[in-house]
């Protein structure tokens, strides 16, 4: 059973509570109701299911918010995918999002929708906390993963084209601005949450330019932090460590390349809890800031009361703290993950148990 006192005070620290001065929310609750408004953007497939969760809980723990629909469904103009002008607008006005699991058209020429997010909204780094989950078993124990990764250029620029048939260019693209604004913001969160060391992670034997102004910029940054020790690390070199001893990284951030990113996030996510069910997301810019759930939208489940709606509340946690309602948020952590360590009979089927979508919502109002 979980119960003691010292596993709930590890489970308060799950999710880290530093935030840097880079990205800092600024918005401000309505002086009318004292409460934030935060756009919900539901998403495809079990998207509205996981969302309804997050709401109940949210309304059970008296989170000062008030939720706004926000449809951010695709439009494509003059060969470029957009979302809808009011989402824009409403976004904007509030700072914040949270954001279900969103499915791009498949044969429209529609780029990737969270792709989409990225670009409109400048949301320059994501961070991905993987962390084991207190009294639930998956392959590796004591995971504690922490990797920020540059959310707009590398491989993910778009820019490709025919060289000639059969001949595809797709081009890398690396610069300068992008890469500081990643790492300062890498420096300031691993400050922020006080852990001494900075690793970059790139492959600069290989990409010598690109990569290797990434790893250029991090060390001309490495002296305005002299309390952070700053690390580099080829890639192949950190896949290798991270599967074998991931405890090597447990008092470190890592910051990498949009691509190196993509990869490792989600196998830390498999280290640490074996799903994307359970893995928060947060995506960071200048201004805005969206928290999501990085798994899929499963269709092939959606409106059965199947899905798993962990990694959208633990991303609402994250969101939560990012805004300064650390109080709500432990609240709501320590609920969940409680729940997940009470016993199958309140996991989920993707985590080998019998509950609900439904049900596990109520157990975890139970243990607000």
């Amino acid at each position: 059973m979980f119960n003691s006192r010292l596993q709930l005070r590890t489970v308060s620290r799950f999710l880290s509570t530093g935030q840097p001065s880079i990205g800092r929310f600024t918005g401000k609750p309505d002086p009318a109701t004292g409460k934030f408004t935060v756009p919900f953007i539901e998403g495809d497939g079990v998207g509205p299911e996981i969302s309804e969760s997050v709401k109940k809980i949210f309304s059970a723990a008296k989170v000062p918010i008030e939720w706004v629909p926000c449809d951010v469904g695709p439009i494509f103009v003059n060969g470029q995918t957009t979302i809808p002008e009011p989402a824009v607008e409403l976004i904007n006005k509030h700072l914040i999002a949270l954001k279900g699991p969103l499915a791009t058209p498949i044969g429209k020429g529609h780029r990737s929708l969270n792709l989409t997010l990225r670009k409109t909204f400048n949301l320059f780094a994501n961070v991905r906390p993987a962390r084991s989950i207190p009294n639930y078993k998956s392959t590796y124990e004591n995971v504690d993963l922490v990797l920020i990764r540059e959310n707009t250029e590398g491989e993910y620029s778009g820019i490709e084209h025919v060289i000639t048939p059969g001949v595809i260019q797709s081009i890398k693209l690396i610069t300068r601005e992008a890469t500081e604004r990643v790492v300062r913001y890498a420096f300031e969160y691993t400050q922020a949450i006080g852990r001494p060391r900075l690793l970059v992670i790139h492959k600069s034997t290989i990409q010598r330019m690109a990569d290797g102004l990434f790893v250029k910029v991090a060390e001309e940054l490495a002296s305005e932090y002299p309390d952070i020790k700053l690390e580099t690390e080829i890639i192949d070199k950190s896949i290798l460590n991270v599967v074998s001893k991931p405890e090597l990284y447990s008092d470190a951030v890592s910051v990498c390349p949009n691509l190196y990113g993509d990869i490792l996030s989600d196998l830390n996510s498999g280290l640490s809890a074996g799903s994307l069910g359970l893995t928060p997301s947060a995506n960071i810019g200048d201004k805005v800031s969206i928290f999501e759930a990085v798994h899929g939208s499963a269709p092939d489940i959606a409106g059965q009361n199947k899905a798993n709606p962990t990694a959208l509340l633990l991303s609402s946690v994250m969101m939560l703290k990012h805004m300064g309602l650390d109080e709500h948020a432990n609240k709501i952590e320590n609920a969940v993950l409680t729940t997940i360590a009470s016993g199958s009979e309140n996991r989920t089927a993707d985590l080998s148990g019998t509950a609900s979508t439904s049900s596990f919502t109520e157990e975890v109002i139970q243990r607000l």
